[in-house]
């Protein structure tokens, strides 16, 4: 896990968002939900700036813009959140527009889906700005995600994005567990980290389902089973056990849940996620 998980002062920063949708809201909403950052010190950007004021406003932000420039003119720290496929756009959108403006000590950082660190370098070559990419996951605006996430940095690159580091890190680590990775790796676990949690919603879903068609009320059920889900990810965090392990200690010999675990190796469920996470890992890949 990152390194930059302790007590940092954040209040001078003003970190921008280029790109309004669920991942930069989920990154955006859970900082300041989560007193990392006052909404003040937030710059939001998008095409449509009705809808951005009306998703945006209600947790505090009324910093928002059509104008991409001006994101990247006022913030020192900007996610950059389109989808992968409208970064040349985004390109011409700031071209001459940027005027006297020294990006050498601000960071771009990318949640661009199978973008690689090169290619965001070469695009922004003229900018001189600096580049970290990662890959987050929604459950980051209730505290709950899992980033991972690797620099782009020159060798010669000054102190200050150094700090502009250590200042992602500690927001990243703020909103859940945030990993440092080689770059070479991010596509291969994006189809569990950045994909996962789909997943597990249909997992959640699925349980429910169980649960109505044995006579449960719909609400109920889905609380029951979000919850259950919940409790069964926090004992694998906190007692170090290998699912594994805490699987058979669920299972008595005879009983109902091995009954029900029989089924669920019958359907392919084990092979069905892996083959998920493979496929999700594999369109990443393309999309570079």
């Amino acid at each position: 896990m990152s390194s930059g998980t302790g007590s940092r002062d954040l209040s001078a920063l003003t970190v921008g968002f280029i790109g309004a949708g669920n991942m930069a809201f989920a990154i955006g909403s859970g900082l300041i939900k989560q007193g990392v950052l006052k909404a003040n010190q937030v710059i939001v950007s998008a095409t449509n700036l009705e809808n951005l004021r009306k998703r945006w406003n209600p947790v505090g932000v009324t910093n928002t813009t059509t104008d991409n420039s001006e994101v990247i003119r006022k913030a020192s720290i900007i996610f950059l959140c389109v989808k992968p496929h409208i970064l040349p756009a985004f390109r011409k959108s700031i071209e001459g527009k940027l005027g006297g403006v020294d990006c050498r000590e601000k960071v771009l950082v990318s949640v661009l889906a199978g973008v690689k660190l090169d290619r965001l370098k070469a695009e922004f070559a003229s900018l001189g700005i600096n580049h970290v990419r990662t890959m987050p996951n929604t459950p980051m605006q209730v505290g709950a995600g899992c980033t991972i996430y690797s620099e782009g940095f020159e060798p010669n690159c000054p102190t200050a994005v150094r700090d502009r580091y250590e200042d992602i890190k500690f927001m990243l680590n703020q909103l859940g567990l945030a990993y440092e990775v080689r770059e070479d790796q991010i596509n291969g676990i994006t189809g569990l980290t950045g994909c996962g949690p789909a997943y597990v919603y249909q997992i959640i879903e699925a349980l429910a389902d169980g649960a109505v068609k044995q006579g449960a009320a719909r609400d109920q059920a889905i609380r029951m089973a979000a919850q259950t889900v919940m409790g069964a990810a926090k004992t694998v965090l906190e007692t170090g056990k290998h699912p594994a392990v805490l699987k058979d200690e669920v299972c008595s010999p005879g009983g109902a849940t091995i009954h029900g675990v029989h089924e669920l190796e019958k359907g392919g469920l084990r092979a069905t996620l892996m083959n998920a996470v493979e496929k999700s890992a594999n369109r990443a890949k393309e999309l570079q």
